[in-house]
């Protein structure tokens, strides 16, 4: 029998038909004098966590989510409220956490969080864009840095090992159909590693050990190749401010 697995879910909430899933939830915003605030989830005014909670599900249908809102009106957060958000999620016992955004300067409140994060034993997914320069928290020791990959299926992997990321994934929700432009290629890509770490995980896996099979797992090896025509980037994750 498989292990329930909480999944904590760092994005814009979930919308009322997926909020019966989470286990606990909770909303992180700084005002305007800088004070955080942790209050109650409202509903998913962006829709972007429920599709990647939607993602994270397909793969793993009975993993138990923790929502932890910090993107509310707009897809951006400042990094004291992710880094409460993280926090939260540790002391709620989350075995993996999936953040699909990335801040383009380092920030030691958030470096910190991430940190303890690795330190109490968790997986932490994280989007990396396919190129330019390197994102946090994706680019913090420990986390796996998972860009979109346009050769990927719904459930497979590629093996990157780059400058850019650890591994890419599929770009889109494994509903919508091939060639529609998702909301943002490396942020589904790392809701899709999350879901599968979450089978994984319920099936008896252990975190530490999530590098090596996603690794064991891979479809692909090495960056995809583009042909001379091109094909664009995946579109840029949503970003903490």
């Amino acid at each position: 029998m498989n292990r329930l697995v909480p999944v904590g879910l760092v994005d814009s909430g979930l919308d009322p038909d997926l909020a019966p899933k989470a286990r606990a939830a909770r909303r992180f915003v700084l005002d305007a004098e800088g004070h955080l605030h942790v209050d109650a989830a409202e509903d998913d005014a962006e829709g972007h966590g429920s599709r990647l909670a939607g993602i994270i599900l397909d793969h793993a249908a009975d993993a138990v989510l923790l929502n932890a809102q910090v993107f509310t009106d707009r897809l951006t957060a400042t990094p004291a409220a992710i880094a409460a958000a993280l926090d939260w999620l540790v002391e709620k016992d989350a075995a993996l956490i999936s953040m699909s955004f990335g801040l383009r300067q380092d920030r030691p409140v958030l470096a910190r969080a991430v940190a303890r994060a690795v330190d109490a034993g968790l997986a932490l997914v994280a989007a990396s864009p396919a190129r330019g320069a390197r994102v946090f928290p994706a680019a913090y020791p420990g986390v796996l840095r998972v860009t979109g990959d346009a050769r990927c299926g719904a459930g497979e992997l590629s093996a990157l090992g780059t400058v850019q990321a650890d591994f890419g994934a599929c770009v889109r929700a494994a509903q919508d159909p091939a060639g529609t432009a998702p909301i943002a290629g490396a942020s589904f890509a790392a809701a899709h590693v999350s879901g599968l770490l979450a089978q994984w995980l319920a099936a008896g896996g252990e975190a530490g050990a999530a590098h090596d099979y996603l690794q064991s797992i891979a479809k692909y090896r090495g960056p995809e190749r583009r042909s001379r025509l091109g094909q664009s980037a995946p579109p840029s994750s949503p970003r903490a401010t």
